[in-house]
């Protein structure tokens, strides 16, 4: 059973920095790696890599922090194949997605208005 903790936004996917968010958020409810019993990811090099994979950095704090294949991204394998052999679904789909990149390209269009706002207020000194 998968439960969503909850959501960071994060500039930066290095699975190092991954880590740090993940470890920032357990700390401010008082929680640490070690309480980790379990993690999973898609199919990503920076979040299952063998050797510098987010799972890999989490392992070596708490080995009992088992590694599964992400449910969701299998039910997102799932549904691609499913919309392909039926219309509606495939529309419903394409629409969910059309949704989820506006809200994504708004954090993005934020952190470059951000960064923008950065330079400039540094070459004005």
């Amino acid at each position: 059973m998968e439960r969503l903790f909850d959501i960071v936004h994060v500039k930066n996917t290095s699975a190092l920095s991954l880590k740090e968010a993940i470890v920032n958020l357990l700390s401010q409810h008082s929680l640490s790696l070690s309480y980790v019993r379990g993690q999973c990811y898609d199919g990503a090099s920076n979040m299952q890599g063998d050797i510098n994979g987010l799972k890999m950095l989490i392992k070596k704090e708490s080995r009992s922090a088992y590694f599964i294949h992400c449910f969701a991204h299998q039910l997102q394998l799932t549904l691609v194949s499913v919309s392909k052999r039926c219309l509606q679904v495939g529309e419903l789909v394409h629409l969910v997605s059309n949704i989820f990149n506006v809200l994504v390209a708004s954090y993005k269009r934020m952190d470059d208005i951000e960064n923008l706002k950065k330079t400039k207020n540094s070459r004005s000194f």
